[in-house]
């Protein structure tokens, strides 16, 4: 696919990371109900690198889990006839906390709704949250992000990279033309 643009730097990225630490620290009055949870895959380093900005800035540990969200999407027929998992890990009673669900793209809303539908078989959450490092627009379902490091406006025919470590060879957000290579 043809890269078209670089939304965001590695320093761009992570002064929005800083920004929605910040935010979140000042939602919820503190960190003290505060746990953070990274939707597989580039949501669980966004989600520790939050929590390392709030850590060093209030002096408290915010705890920290990942998400797999696979048997929860709607489309979970139409992946793979072996969906490849990834692992859920919440270390912590999520009943009563203030949930923040952190992901790396918010487009459609249905892996937000999906992740949604997973915190709540683990417990009962006193509110759930959603953190994105970019928001596309094009929803298909009424869910919007608390906390935003970006809105990038696209067309349906473009697509959003958000390239972290350890994934990925370098930190950067970079738009491309899904068209691309098509006559």
């Amino acid at each position: 696919m043809k890269e078209k643009a670089r939304i965001m730097d590695a320093q761009a990225m992570g002064r929005a990371v800083q920004r929605i630490g910040y935010e979140i620290v000042e939602r919820n009055k503190g960190t003290e109900n505060v746990v953070l949870i990274g939707i597989q895959r580039r949501g669980v380093p966004l989600s520790q690198r939050i929590a390392g900005h709030i850590d060093r800035v209030e002096g408290t540990t915010v705890p920290v889990g990942c998400l797999d969200i696979t048997f929860y999407r709607d489309d979970l027929s139409l992946l793979s006839e072996h969906p490849v998992l990834n692992g859920t890990d919440i270390p912590f009673v999520i009943t009563g906390r203030d949930v923040v669900l952190v992901d790396d793209v918010l487009f459609t809303g249905r892996t937000a709704r999906a992740a949604m539908d997973a915190v709540m078989e683990v417990g009962r959450a006193r509110t759930i949250q959603l953190a994105v490092l970019i928001d596309r627009g094009h929803r298909e379902l009424p869910i919007r992000a608390d906390y935003v490091g970006k809105n990038v406006p696209t067309s349906r025919n473009e697509l959003v990279s958000v390239r972290v470590a350890p994934f990925d060879d370098e930190e950067a957000v970079v738009l491309l033309d899904a068209n691309e290579g098509e006559n």
